[in-house]
């Protein structure tokens, strides 16, 4: 895995970018709604290499393995909690496979749908999902790790420790939050940034955040209270749903340019997106920002 000095002189080179959504795409490739996207792609990894390979080509140089919930406490509803390790191991390297010149970084997320991860009841059990999915990561060969769609402090805590306990060294936190840069608790996030870069994080911000003319304004806000890189990749707009009960995202690749270039402009280091881009998105930032 990389050091998180090295990462840190990537980041320094140059804004770096980041894949788009992966769930949404999928769908578009034949994977049913509401299945579990780790099964299905163990199933159908063409869809997923052909995928990513069309980020890379885009111009992400950081693709997201497809392991977003790929604990044991969510893998256990399709029977796969035993094999976290593998299952991790196997879908990392179906990314690191799609090209020599991209980083894979493993990616975890918040355990809201399974426990209350709020509750300091539930730190051990959460540290020993986190360890087991980061072990099997780090089997896979991922180059550094990727803690998104956070809800709760204590979720980026107990990955923190997990990955300690794995010797994972490089890791980045995002969390979903409102656009006035507050937990939907209401608690200012800004802080738990700070709390997190002094602990070590390679890097902090967000994503799943609908992106619009006030996000340049939360990066700038969340700019100031660290000096390690930020993360943006935010939504494509917010969602409106269609006669297929499917979530539809209104904004074109041209709009989220032009607000992710001003999000460079506040301090953002490492741009991509989230709920409703695709590789379309990433090659507009690529031919735009770099």
């Amino acid at each position: 895995m990389l050091t998180s000095a090295q990462f840190q002189t990537l980041c320094a080179a140059g804004p770096v970018l980041l894949d788009g959504a992966t769930g949404s795409n999928l769908m578009k490739a034949g994977m049913p709604r509401g299945c579990c996207t780790e099964q299905w792609v163990l199933a159908h990894p063409e869809a997923i290499v052909a995928l990513q390979r069309r980020y890379a080509e885009a111009g992400s140089k950081i693709l997201y393995a497809p392991t977003f919930q790929a604990q044991p406490i969510a893998l256990a509803r399709v029977g796969l909690d035993r094999q976290t390790e593998a299952v991790n191991a196997h879908l990392a390297a179906l990314t690191r496979s799609v090209s020599d010149d991209i980083l894979v970084a493993g990616d975890l997320t918040t355990l809201a749908v399974y426990l209350d991860s709020f509750d300091p009841a539930n730190f051990d059990l959460m540290v020993e999902n986190y360890r087991r999915q980061i072990k099997g990561l780090i089997d896979g060969g991922v180059d550094l790790l990727a803690a998104e769609t956070l809800m709760y402090p204590l979720e980026a805590e107990a990955i923190l420790t997990a990955a300690e306990l794995e010797g994972a060294s490089c890791c980045m936190y995002t969390f979903t939050m409102q656009s006035d840069g507050s937990f939907f608790s209401g608690r200012e996030v800004g802080p738990v940034l700070k709390e997190l870069e002094q602990a070590g994080a390679a890097a902090v911000g967000f994503n799943c955040v609908a992106a619009d003319a006030f996000t340049p304004a939360l990066v700038s806000k969340l700019r100031r209270f660290v000096k390690i890189p930020l993360v943006c990749k935010p939504n494509a707009g917010v969602p409106v749903i269609g006669d297929d009960q499917l979530p539809h995202y209104p904004m074109t690749p041209e709009d989220f340019t032009a607000i992710l270039r001003d999000c460079k402009a506040m301090g953002a280091n490492l741009l991509g997106g989230c709920c409703g881009t695709d590789p379309a998105f990433i090659a507009g930032l690529r031919d735009t920002l770099m």
